[in-house]
Parts: C-alpha cells; sequence; structure tokens
C-alpha cells in the first residue's frame, strides 16, 4: 500500500503540502494540487481517515438534524448540504427531530456521541434558550430558518414575515376581501411569522382580521382539507384560501373543486414554499418562493468557514422571499368583467361529501 511519503516523492513537494491537498485545508497552487492528485492516483494511494481524524483532532463528519426526511423541502436541503459537504472532502450523518422538544434533544445528542465537528440543525421545537444555556457545551452549530435574535450568528434565515405578507398581499391586490387563511402549528417560528405577515397584509388594505376565517394547520395535507372545508362551511363567499405551504395548498385546491368550483374563478389558492410539483398543478400553484436548497448550501458553507477554516466559500445568511404568481390565483368573480356577484349556496354541502 502506497504511503504518504511516495506521494511526496514522486509529486516532487513536501510531506505539509500533500497534508495540505489531503485535507483540503491551506492554500495550495493549482498545479501543485494537480500534481499530488496525479501522483495518489498513480500510487493507488488512498487516505487513512482514522488517521486523518487522530492528527488534525478532526473527524471530517458534520452531524445534520432536520424536522423530518420526507417531502421535497427536506430532500431539497438535504442534497444541497450533502453535495456541499462531499464537495470539501467532509460527510454527513443524519438524523431526524419529529418536531419535538425531546427528539430534538436526543438527535443532537446522539450526533455529538458520534464524534461530529459540527452540527447543522434544522429543529422548530427546541427554544431559543435551549441553545442559550447549552451553548457553552454544544459542537459549533448553526441553524436553518430560524431568525433567534440573540443567536443571529448562527441562523441561516429567510424573511418568513415578509413572504406571509406577499402571499396575503397578492390576493388583497386582486380585490379579494373575503380570504381564509391555513397556517402552520402555531408556535413554530416560521409558521407565526407567517401569520404575522398576512395580518400585517390585511391591516395595510384595511381589511380587519377574523379569527374565524383562520385555520390553524400542520403543514400536512390533511389539516389543508379539514381547514378548507372549515372555511368553506363558515364562508360560503369565501373567494381566496392563503395557505402556509404548497401541501396545504394543493389540499385546499382538490376540496373546492370537490365542492363543485373552480380554481381560481370561485375561490383563488395561494400556497408557500414553491415546491418543485407546484408548477404541475392544474392550475399551477401561485405560491411563494422558499429557497430551501439555497438556505441548506449556505448552512453547510457556514460550517466550512467557520469550523474548517476555508475561507474561500461565500456565506449568505439572510434570504428574501418572492413571490410566484401562477394560474391558481385570480380576481374574484364580483369583479370579473359581466361576472355578476350572487352568493355561492350548497358549497358547504359539497365540502362534507368530499
Amino acid at each position: 500500500m502506497a504511503t504518504i511519503y511516495e506521494v511526496s516523492k514522486l509529486a516532487g513537494v513536501s510531506l505539509a503540502t500533500v497534508s495540505r491537498v489531503i485535507n483540503n485545508s491551506g492554500k495550495v497552487a493549482a498545479a501543485t494540487r494537480k500534481r499530488v492528485e496525479d501522483a495518489m492516483r498513480e500510487l493507488g494511494y488512498r487516505p487513512n481517515s482514522i488517521a486523518q481524524s487522530l492528527a488534525s483532532n478532526r473527524s471530517n463528519c458534520v452531524g445534520v438534524l432536520v424536522s423530518e426526511l420526507h417531502g421535497p423541502i427536506f430532500g431539497a436541503m438535504l442534497g444541497t448540504i450533502e453535495s456541499e459537504l462531499r464537495h470539501a472532502g467532509k460527510f454527513a450523518i443524519f438524523s431526524v427531530g419529529h418536531n419535538e422538544a425531546e427528539r430534538e434533544k436526543q438527535g443532537i445528542e446522539f450526533l455529538a456521541s458520534r464524534n461530529c465537528d459540527a452540527l447543522i440543525l434544522h429543529v422548530e421545537a427546541l427554544p431559543t434558550t435551549y441553545f442559550q444555556e447549552n451553548a457553552p457545551g454544544l459542537l459549533p452549530f448553526v441553524l436553518i430558518n430560524r431568525d433567534d435574535a440573540p443567536l443571529r450568528d448562527n441562523c441561516i434565515r429567510l424573511d418568513n414575515e415578509q413572504g406571509g405578507y406577499l402571499a396575503t398581499r397578492s390576493v388583497l391586490e386582486l380585490g379579494h376581501r373575503r380570504i381564509g387563511y391555513i397556517s402552520g402549528p402555531i408556535g413554530w417560528g416560521d409558521a407565526d411569522a407567517r401569520i404575522a405577515g398576512h395580518r400585517r397584509a390585511l391591516a395595510e388594505f384595511g381589511v380587519a382580521f377574523e379569527e374565524r376565517l383562520f385555520v390553524e394547520g400542520d403543514y400536512q395535507r390533511h389539516s389543508g382539507e379539514l381547514g378548507t372545508r372549515r372555511l368553506l362551511e363558515i364562508e360560503p363567499n369565501l373567494t381566496a384560501v392563503v395557505c402556509a405551504n404548497d401541501e396545504m395548498a394543493a389540499a385546499a385546491m382538490r376540496v373546492v373543486r370537490d365542492a363543485g368550483m373552480r380554481v381560481p374563478d370561485d375561490v383563488s389558492v395561494v400556497g408557500f414554499d414553491n415546491v418543485r410539483w407546484s408548477s404541475y398543478l392544474q392550475p399551477q400553484l401561485t405560491t411563494v418562493d422558499y429557497p430551501a436548497d439555497e438556505l441548506g448550501r449556505m448552512a453547510a458553507r457556514w460550517v466550512l468557514r467557520n469550523v474548517y477554516g476555508d475561507t474561500n466559500v461565500e456565506v449568505q445568511q439572510d434570504f428574501q422571499p418572492r413571490l410566484v404568481q401562477r394560474a391558481s390565483s385570480g380576481p374574484p368573480r364580483s369583479t370579473q368583467v359581466g361576472a355578476g356577484a350572487a352568493p355561492r349556496t350548497g358549497a358547504a354541502v359539497r365540502a362534507d361529501s368530499a
């Protein structure tokens, strides 16, 4: 088996230079790096990961804890985290917290026990105080999709309040005033921020926030179905439903159709996330873009820069949402040319039978 000394001799460089190439640390001229890599290939040299770990006091492993493994949001996020780390010669170990504080703690403890160098965390249930109180004993960590003021340097954040505002403003600008809202779980940072944005948009247009037109969901399809049925029962003249994610919005569209109505002619629907399949729905879903892949990429780069000392990577910590206008939203029937404003009847009965 070839040794690092043989690589050094064949490439005509020092042992320190070979070590920098292997560990992807420090500056090495491109031509020199190529000579070392060519020598490694020619000799069939494979770095000993255990020896590397002992020598550098690093495992080159990063722990990643997310809420769930299923769904397009976490798939995109995990994909870019793994790709970014792998490109830098690091590896990811994954765990799941299921949005429960105790499971999130257990996940963090498990990853720490695997000798990870740092943690990338997408957690909802653990409060800011947990990180403040335990920070001295925690591994270096970065939080995705949280905007905790005391931990701002450790956050990769999307302005969820602005995203909620854009979603509701989009239907207000079209003329809607009977607007239902299906939120994420109250108490989760992103869900609460999107609710605040929804309320801000209503206030800006002089529309009172009505509790009866507000339904708490859980970001799952079933809650989107139940929430939309409830809204149609409470307000038969509902003209728009704004949902805190695309999964609930897709369910809302189905309930509207099953109730014998059309999207957007009778009821406009707006989502949040801009997942890949949102443009394949019929009609295509108006939504707010949540750049999950980029948030994951930047979390990985935060670790590379702040833990592994790679100053060549650029890290963006603040992201702004954008509205993606598609066909699922349009002006309410009462404002359409030649359309009457007669109230719909029977919608609640049809929704219950869906």
